[in-house]
């Protein structure tokens, strides 16, 4: 009897997760969903698109359910005695888009989609199904025995971990992000990033010109006279 219930309540999760997916609220078209622990350990330490599960109800579920994976847990430990991963993410703080992933919270859309999220039982219940899961469980305790486990372990006692962190510094890709800082055009990057409306979602209408100037057009004397000017009465083409 147990066991029939538990079947049903992961079918419900299951099919709530998809409906929740599958909703038929208007939203951007997504980003990819990662399919590895490899490839979700290089989104997040992205500092360019790291947000992204934190703007879209919908991307959050598939982030949340990669999280509570011990597989990612251990490419995460992977990444991070991998010099090449601080690397990649000191460079793409020096990326404007950087800005513009963590600017774009200040759209009004974004709180949108959460305020209607937290009216959705289905976002609930799919949010919620990694934890209901057993075989989540059954993964974290044979997370010691997992090969991957034992050769992160072992890789602590690598003589060539701690040479590739003393040898870091020293890589043209270290010292080309080094010297980045004295470059103006990183500088003219991020200026155009930030004057650019798009960085900010529906709130860069806000910075835009055009919009100013489409209001200003209420007090511009000739669109009151259009109309008047239309009825007039057109004159005879001269012989």
């Amino acid at each position: 009897m147990t066991i029939a219930k538990l079947t049903a309540a992961l079918i419900a999760g299951a099919v709530s997760s998809v409906a929740f997916a599958n909703g038929t609220a208007p939203a951007a078209a997504p980003a990819a969903v990662p399919t590895t622990p490899e490839a979700w350990v290089a989104k997040m330490t992205d500092p360019t698109q790291n947000a992204s599960a934190f703007k879209d109800p919908k991307a959050f579920v598939p982030w949340m359910v990669a999280v509570t994976d011990p597989a990612t847990a251990m490419a995460m430990s992977n990444a991070m005695m991998n010099p090449q991963t601080s690397l990649n993410m000191m460079t793409g703080m020096m990326n404007p888009a950087t800005m513009a992933n963590y600017m774009q919270f200040m759209d009004p859309a974004v709180s949108m989609k959460w305020m209607g999220a937290a009216m959705d039982p289905n976002f609930y219940t799919a949010a919620m199904s990694p934890f209901m899961n057993p075989n989540v469980y059954m993964k974290w305790m044979m997370a010691p025995m997992d090969p991957r486990a034992m050769q992160m372990g072992m890789q602590m006692m690598n003589p060539g971990l701690y040479t590739n962190w003393m040898m870091a510094p020293m890589s043209p890709q270290a010292m080309n992000a080094m010297m980045a800082p004295m470059n103006p055009a990183m500088y003219g990057n991020w200026m155009n990033t930030a004057a650019n409306p798009a960085t900010y979602g529906t709130m860069g209408a806000f910075v835009n010109p055009a919009t100013y100037g489409n209001a200003a057009q209420g007090f511009n004397p000739f669109v009151f006279m259009a109309p008047m000017t239309g009825m007039a009465p057109a004159t005879a083409p001269q012989k």
